[in-house]
């Protein structure tokens, strides 16, 4: 059989040098189970510091402690956790509850780092307090309970976990002589029903009620009745490998940080708004580089970015006007057929000009099939375009440019159904293209006139070849395969390369590169925010560190391990980082939204909602780890001691 507590020439050393304090010096001590012990002496003897080592806040410079067999020198932090957590319950001077919870939960703390679930810990809170004669307060808060409540709440939640030893330290320093007296019958109660009792105090009148009493001088046991009858041996220590499970430590967490954020609402507030304005900027200024992107990239492709271009002669040939005679209607028509293709125009170009009623303009004039407003995603203002069976019929039709309509016409409208002499033949007015104005290099696009390929081909242009095939394809990002295949087709009807193909796609994966960067820049600005924010959600958490050491010492004696603590605090972060993640999306979003109805161009899309979500969840972790891992290492003893 072992002995509960065993100490063998234990030395606590502080300082250095002539600074150098020996606040325990040579102390051998035996505590067996069921003993109800006093250390009594006065202020500075090195009772308090005893009673750190006893209850394994704190750990001997030189010398042996065992608990129940257990060499203390030979446990890490998270074993000696279990250890306060399972074997000793502690009731301090001070009470040192938290304030910002009620009584109730309170006594729960330990049960928490024990792993029990919330109904075991909420029946067995109720039952202690219900034994203590408070069961009424339970649900009041630290400041609204007398001093004598409030001692007995600290012996509640000492008793949590069934503690087999009871550490009270100066436990009626700050009660009344009522309060006192019952405070001590209680604890003679406890000493009964088989508890062990280790009672700190400095007045010799309180260590009376103990069976045994210790008295120690300027570090050294002086005096030690010896141990009472009825002291029994216990079994060996067991280290402890029971933990609470990971979603239940997550829960307390969230529930803590809440509260705690609470406690300080208006620091909290302002915290949060460093978070929101970076979540929101990062969020609204995306949709609008995404936006603008697709703006631009659709202005291209209007312009003919998706567009595959097939001229007659070979690579290097220098064309002039249309006089090579190398691509056929039946090549656009097999084009057609290609995988991709959603529209191939064959072309012939020239310059006619056109009259009306005395009114002469020229302009130059194409010859395509139907399928051209597909292929150039150009549509019409008024009228109609002309169509297949316009093409076959040979029809004398013809769709007039804005600027053409608008130089022989007065009204544009009103051109529809008239007719104009191209050639010296007459053709009816179609229809009148929609304004699509200049180029990159300035050539006006409205300056133009199109016919049936097959009308042209007889009455215009004569000579039965094509100046170009327009070839417009559905995905751009398979353009280059799309370019191989035509190629390939083209070689194979002519056996030669008398042609050339020209692959726009190129400007259009400029634009979008460097809108790309432009979107980077605007999301980096934005970045630049959310790290602004990041820095105040560690300076909220390293003054929360440094409001709540006294708390942190207190979960620490209760049986919180550095893990317990750390993710505490980190959770604590991560609350802010999602609180103002969420509040900052759908600020965000509100902004971007208000922002497009005013006619700028905005793209919403999952994706920056969901990084900037993720990066202030991960900005929250970053810069929350530090004061987490601050805290989890703090001394429990000075922690404790801290005002």
């Amino acid at each position: 059989m072992t002995s509960l507590i065993e100490l063998r020439n234990v030395t606590r050393v502080y300082g250095h040098g002539e600074a150098e304090v020996r606040a325990l010096d040579g102390v051998s001590l035996t505590i067996e189970a069921g003993e109800f012990v006093a250390i009594v002496g006065q202020s500075g003897s090195g009772k308090s510091t005893l009673m750190n080592i006893i209850g394994c806040l704190d750990r001997p410079t030189s010398g042996a402690y065992w608990v129940r067999g257990a060499d203390i020198a030979t446990l890490d932090p998270d074993e000696l956790a279990g250890l306060r957590r399972d074997t000793f319950g502690f009731v301090f001077q001070r009470y040192n509850l938290l304030s910002t919870i009620s009584a109730a939960e309170n006594v729960e703390i330990p049960a928490i780092y024990a792993g029990h679930s919330l109904d075991a810990r909420k029946a067995r809170s109720h039952e202690l307090l219900d034994k203590l004669g408070i069961g009424d307060r339970g649900h009041h808060r630290p400041s609204e309970l007398s001093g004598g409540q409030q001692q007995r709440v600290a012996v509640a939640r000492a008793l949590m976990n069934d503690a087999d030893v009871i550490l009270a330290d100066e436990p009626t320093g700050a009660l009344d002589s009522g309060s006192s007296a019952e405070l001590l019958t209680l604890l003679e109660e406890l000493h009964t029903a088989g508890r062990t009792i280790i009672l700190i105090t400095h007045d010799k009148s309180v260590a009376a009620r103990a069976r045994r009493m210790i008295e120690i001088t300027d570090g050294k046991i002086v005096s030690d009745t010896g141990a009472a009858d009825g002291a029994r041996a216990t079994t060996p220590f067991e280290k402890q490998t029971d933990a609470p499970s990971l979603l239940s430590q997550m829960s307390e967490a969230v529930k803590m940080a809440f509260r705690s954020l609470r406690a300080n609402l208006f620091r909290t507030s302002l915290t949060l708004l460093g978070v929101v304005i970076g979540v929101s900027a990062v969020v609204a200024m995306l949709a609008i580089g995404e936006g603008s992107q697709k703006q631009v990239v659709q202005s291209i492709e209007t312009m003919g970015a998706n567009l595959l271009f097939v001229r007659p002669g070979a690579p290097g040939t220098r064309m002039r006007g249309s006089a090579i005679a190398t691509l056929t209607i039946e090549d656009g028509e097999r084009l057609a057929e290609l995988d991709n293709i959603i529209a191939a125009v064959p072309t012939r170009s020239g310059s006619e000009t056109l009259r009306v009623e005395g009114t002469d303009y020229q302009t130059s004039i194409d010859g395509v099939t139907a399928d051209w407003p597909l292929a150039q995603s150009w549509p019409l203002d008024y009228g109609a375009f002309f169509t297949d069976d316009d093409q076959i019929r040979r029809s004398a039709v013809v769709v007039l440019g804005a600027t053409v309509a608008n130089n022989l016409f007065s009204n544009p409208q009103s051109a529809i159904g008239e007719y104009v002499f191209i050639g010296g033949a007459p053709f009816e007015v179609a229809g009148v293209l929609s304004p699509r104005g200049a180029t990159a290099w300035g050539q006006d696009m409205d300056d133009i006139a199109l016919v049936p390929l097959t009308t042209g081909l007889m009455r215009l242009f004569g000579q039965q070849y094509l100046s170009s095939i327009t070839l417009a394809v559905e995905d751009t990002k398979r353009i280059s395969e799309t370019e191989a295949a035509a190629q390939s087709l083209l070689l194979a009807r002519h056996g030669t390369e008398d042609f050339q193909l020209r692959n726009t796609a190129s400007i259009l994966e400029s634009v979008e590169e460097s809108q790309n960067a432009f979107a980077i820049l605007l999301g980096s600005i934005a970045a630049i925010s959310l790290i602004v924010g990041g820095i105040g959600v560690m300076n909220i958490m390293l003054v929360s560190v440094s409001e709540r050491t006294r708390e942190i010492g207190v979960r620490m004696a209760t049986g919180a391990r550095r893990s317990d603590i750390m993710m505490q605090f980190n959770t604590e972060a991560l609350v802010v980082g999602g609180l103002g993640g969420v509040l900052g999306v759908l600020i965000g979003l509100g902004v971007a939204m208000g922002l497009g109805m005013t006619g700028m161009s905005i793209a919403i899309t999952p994706a920056p909602a969901m990084l900037a979500f993720g990066s202030a969840l991960a900005i929250g972790l970053l810069f929350g780890f530090m004061p987490a891992r601050k805290a989890s290492r703090l001394d429990p003893v000075i922690a404790l001691a801290s005002e």
